[in-house]
């Protein structure tokens, strides 16, 4: 199955305490990078969040966004977290004492503190519970996301495969025509130049244009590179760097098959390759 990079997924609950809202996006990267925002009473979760990205996907940059907003009329009361107060009151005489001035730590700035002001009035542990619960659900919601947009970008490659195919066959058997014209072409030229060669001298001007001209390696190249695009569009696991290597192959031999034109249709045909491949290039960057 080919797997997308780019998607996008969105998770809301609704409880008597408030609502949770988890938002994931992932963009095409080299390797897996994960950015985790929490807000600061569930920065707990971070690492099973890192662990569960890590479980799912193998490519990409990942952000994860915990949204809460408690109820209004949940809490009534405010509870103050007082160790932390200590330790900033604590913090504070040790900084006067370093640089010997004296800056007094004002009681709205240690409320402002995070973490300073506790919500106790319902059962975190619970809400940790269904936030992890829900971000699975978003979780399995980006990947099948990105297992659509996959399934659409390897239809995109395939039909470019079939181009391609389709203008290895028409050069292949237009060479043999080419190579007669361009035979001709030459007997031509010397007759209009009033020239005569020798027929060993002849056969072998006509051996050395059809060599430089010969692109039936080239086109076999082409045929093996795509049969093995093909072969890893449809296997399993990680694809995306593989595929990037056989469309810089793809591009060797079309460039290859430029520069051995012998006449503009065949020029042309090489210029049509390379757009195919550079499309494909371009979709093969987002795949996992």
């Amino acid at each position: 199955m080919t797997l997308s990079m780019t998607a996008f997924s969105r998770q809301q609950q609704e409880q008597e305490w408030g609502s949770l809202t988890w938002e994931i996006r992932s963009v095409n990267h080299r390797y897996l990078e994960a950015n985790v925002r929490l807000p600061e009473s569930f920065r707990a979760l971070e690492n099973a969040v890192r662990e569960a990205v890590r479980k799912r996907l193998t490519r990409g940059k990942v952000e994860c966004q915990l949204r809460f907003q408690s109820e209004a009329n949940v809490s009534t009361e405010l509870h103050l977290n007082r160790p932390l107060i200590q330790q900033l009151v604590q913090a504070n005489v040790e900084i006067e004492q370093i640089t010997g001035t004296s800056s007094s730590l004002s009681n709205m700035e240690v409320l402002r503190w995070p973490g300073v002001i506790e919500e106790q009035d319902f059962d975190r542990t619970s809400i940790e519970e269904q936030a992890l619960t829900l971000f699975t659900a978003a979780l399995d919601d980006l990947v099948a996301t990105r297992e659509r947009e996959g399934a659409e970008l390897q239809g995109f490659i395939t039909q470019r495969i079939d181009s391609i195919r389709e203008i290895v066959v028409s050069v292949r058997e237009k060479m043999p025509e080419i190579l007669a014209k361009q035979k001709q072409a030459l007997l031509d030229r010397l007759h209009d130049l009033q020239a005569e060669l020798e027929p060993t001298r002849l056969e072998q001007e006509v051996s050395l244009l059809a060599q430089k001209a010969d692109v039936e390696e080239e086109l076999d190249r082409l045929d093996s590179h795509l049969n093995e695009v093909a072969r890893v569009l449809n296997a399993k696991g990680q694809k995306g760097r593989r595929l990037d290597f056989l469309m810089q192959e793809l591009n060797r031999e079309a460039n290859t098959l430029s520069s051995k034109s012998i006449v503009v249709e065949t020029t042309l045909s090489a210029v049509e390759l390379k757009v195919l491949i550079e499309q494909m290039r371009e979709q093969i960057q987002n795949i996992e």
